[in-house]
């Protein structure tokens, strides 16, 4: 029964728990903003290969 209070009153785990949320909001916005900006330069660069290859392509 002892083990079981101090568990409880433990705030160590706690703290744990909120870095590993952190952590996990931080992932999710980076993956976002990356998937974002991946598809920003496709754009960039299918305009670009466009312009390279001249009125010949279209």
């Amino acid at each position: 029964m002892t083990f079981f209070n101090k568990l409880a009153r433990d705030e160590a785990g706690a703290t744990a728990i909120e870095y590993g949320l952190i952590a996990a909001l931080i992932a999710v916005a980076a993956i976002t903003a990356m998937g974002a900006l991946g598809n920003q330069l496709s754009t960039t660069f299918n305009q670009v290969k466009t312009e390279m290859a001249g009125p010949a392509a279209t």
